[in-house]
């Protein structure tokens, strides 16, 4: 049984060390990339957040979504059971429902207090750059992962098909949280396709109705489709994180992040 963990963690390492040094020598926010000490810290502390969350990952994804898959596959469960598709339509369908499924599911992180309260560790942050991609409280991953048992199930998904969808928006997520320098005429043509940063730069802004849009993973057209879509012409004008979280080393080390949830 494969497990998902495996093929994924080299995969975000690769990503965020490309596009870290990438953002080394092209910075969008060039005061940040300055300061070397403070750049190094922030890496680290968000770093810190990742290796946790890749070892709970491990344990929640590699044995109860792979197990779940594969009991639900025996019984014949899930949404694309019901039709015959082709396997490359099936996939295509597959990579679709669930690509939606995730920008509903972090829509609904700020709408709802309780979730909010775990997912405001990713919004705390503030500066912007690759490593903020990794930034989530391990109470976020537990709740996203049982949510995704029953929804990857009710879709009827083969592992291999999260495996893959993984694959794809672990460098797209990178890189559109990443602070690399990317030309305007660029960035919105990606934009047309996929979440690119001068988008994800907007909901990372301190402006509660920045923050709550632009929530697409990988697709930025479900953000177009269900009314999110915000775009700022000058991102060096936006303030990153929440008022309530200052940057200090009580709030932004990493206890003061493990804390968040219960924090205020």
């Amino acid at each position: 049984m494969i497990d998902p963990s495996i093929l994924k963690l080299p995969l975000l390492a690769a990503s965020v060390a490309a596009l870290w040094l990438a953002e080394s020598l092209a910075p969008h926010f060039v005061a940040f990339t300055r300061n070397v000490r403070t750049r190094r810290l922030h890496a680290l502390r968000n770093a810190a957040l990742a290796l946790i969350n890749g070892l709970l990952g491990i344990v929640l994804l590699g044995v109860l979504i792979a197990g779940s898959t594969a009991l639900a596959n025996a019984h014949q469960v899930g949404l694309l059971r019901l039709v015959e598709f082709p396997a490359w339509a099936e996939t295509i369908v597959a990579l679709l429902l669930f690509d939606c499924w995730m920008y509903w599911w972090h829509r609904i992180n700020h709408v709802v207090p309780f979730l909010w309260r775990f997912h405001r560790v990713h919004h705390s942050d503030p500066c912007m750059d690759v490593t903020t991609a990794l930034r989530f409280h391990p109470g976020e991953i537990v709740l996203s992962t049982a949510a995704r048992l029953l929804v990857v199930n009710l879709i009827g998904m083969e592992l291999w098909h999260l495996v893959l969808y993984e694959l794809i928006a672990l460098p797209i997520v990178a890189f559109h949280h990443s602070n690399i320098a990317m030309p305007r005429r660029a960035d919105d043509a990606l934009r047309w396709i996929i979440v690119t940063p001068w988008m994800h730069w907007v909901h990372h802004s301190r402006e509660r109705a920045e923050t709550n849009s632009n929530y697409a993973s990988v697709l930025s057209i479900w953000d177009r489709i269900f009314g999110s879509y915000i775009l700022r012409h000058d991102p060096d004008e936006i303030a990153f994180g929440l008022d309530e979280f200052p940057d200090d080393p009580r709030h932004q080390g990493v206890a003061g992040l493990l804390k968040t949830p219960v924090d205020r």
